[in-house]
């Protein structure tokens, strides 16, 4: 059983039901490999946090360009789907303010990995939008 921090805010169904649908929608855009429509639910300049091969801790900031470029290189350009099985544990800091860790299995062309990452999000105007990604073993990367 996961105990959650008390940060004071208690969410509604609906601020779990809307960040649950978010999460949805974005996994399907995933899924079809919509590199464009995964950064229209993102807030520019993006937070990565990572760590490298040497165990350091690593961070960057990416604009839109540079989170295209290299989501469509990581996810590849297959017309195979790309799956996901993901549990996700919200943590509502605010109404407007959520960490998200999710614990994953991603399959493409027939191999699976399993993830796991923490995601922060933002609600403007009403919707969600992620603002900060969290996972190991990317820091090479940033």
């Amino acid at each position: 059983m996961t105990f959650l921090p008390d940060t004071g805010y208690v969410p509604t169904d609906e601020d779990r039901a809307g960040l649950a649908a978010w999460f949805e929608e974005y996994d399907a855009r995933s899924a079809k490999r919509q590199v464009e429509g995964m950064a229209e639910m993102a807030v520019f300049p993006l937070n990565l946090v990572s760590d490298d091969s040497a165990g350091n801790g690593r961070s960057a900031q990416w604009d839109r360009e540079q989170f295209v470029a290299t989501m469509t290189h990581v996810m590849g350009d297959g017309d195979e789907d790309i799956t996901f099985e993901s549990t996700r544990t919200p943590v509502f800091l605010s109404p407007s303010m959520a960490v998200v860790f999710t614990d994953s299995t991603m399959t493409q062309e027939g191999r699976s990995q399993q993830l796991r990452y923490a995601d922060i999000l933002i609600r403007r105007n009403g919707e969600w939008a992620f603002q900060t990604m969290i996972q190991g073993g990317w820091g090479d990367n940033l």
